[in-house]
């Protein structure tokens, strides 16, 4: 079942959603050579607890940490650890807050030091990917009007979208109906209606779109080896424009 929000919900989305936004905004300024991503999560968690919420990914089905920490070939789910970055990294951050019940959910693909054209290409491109697809964010368009959006611009560009993981619906749990799949299938899903609340998140893979799961059982990396960046905010929608709830200045 989709869940349409409340005023009152929506209100209560909007903090966690500028929350999580904000505590993205503080592991931006601290991604450096050197740093670990175990502290890029403390620094996330600590802010997080520090505006009144709770961080929504911490013991979430047993993941260990408050951010999922992906680096280079990792797509998503990567366990924060003490392995410090290096020159050249590329590091995907997804982070959620919980505020009075309610989740915001984003992510952001960010580059360590000097990084290749190459690589900053794929960071772009993820970002506009989004972009592309939140433009069909809006009431009466359809979930695959979504997808089509995102698979088409990251196919031009010579990338490729992941397959079975995917966004979804947010609200009083962090992942609800609907799925919003990056990629064009045969469900159209459903209409959207104002109140709606969903989480777009192109993930995309340099290379092939083939991945595997590492022996942890969360960590989702790229087949052939080649990077992967993330990009997602939660979005609000309205009768009007979509309102992006975790995008903040």
């Amino acid at each position: 079942m989709i869940n349409i929000k409340s005023k009152s919900e929506i209100e209560l989305m909007k903090i966690a959603g500028r929350v999580t936004g904000e505590a993205l905004k503080r592991v931006e300024e601290a991604v450096k050579v050197g740093v670990t991503t175990k502290e890029l999560n403390d620094i996330a968690e600590k802010y997080i607890r520090s505006q009144g919420c709770i961080p929504s990914f911490k013991n979430y089905n047993g993941f260990p940490g408050s951010v999922c920490a992906s680096v280079n070939e990792v797509i998503i789910h990567g366990f924060p650890n003490n392995k410090p970055l290096s020159e050249g990294d590329i590091v995907s951050i997804d982070v959620g807050a919980c505020y009075k019940g309610y989740h915001g959910d984003a992510a952001r693909t960010f580059g360590v030091g000097r990084i290749s054209s190459e690589a900053q290409r794929l960071i772009d491109v993820t970002r506009e990917s989004f972009f592309r697809g939140a433009e069909f964010a809006k009431e009466g368009f359809r979930i695959r009007d979504i997808s089509s959006a995102i698979q088409g611009y990251v196919e031009e560009n010579g990338f490729s979208v992941l397959r079975d993981y995917c966004g979804h619906g947010i609200g009083a749990h962090l992942h609800e109906e609907p799925d919003i799949p990056n990629y064009v299938c045969l469900n159209r899903g459903p209409r959207l209606k104002a109140g709606m609340a969903i989480a777009v998140e192109p993930m995309v893979n340099q290379g092939a779109k083939e991945y595997f799961v590492a022996d942890d059982g969360w960590a989702v990396l790229t087949a052939d080896g080649k990077l992967s960046a993330h990009y997602e905010n939660t979005i609000l929608i309205t009768d009007g424009e979509p309102v992006l709830l975790t995008l903040v200045d």
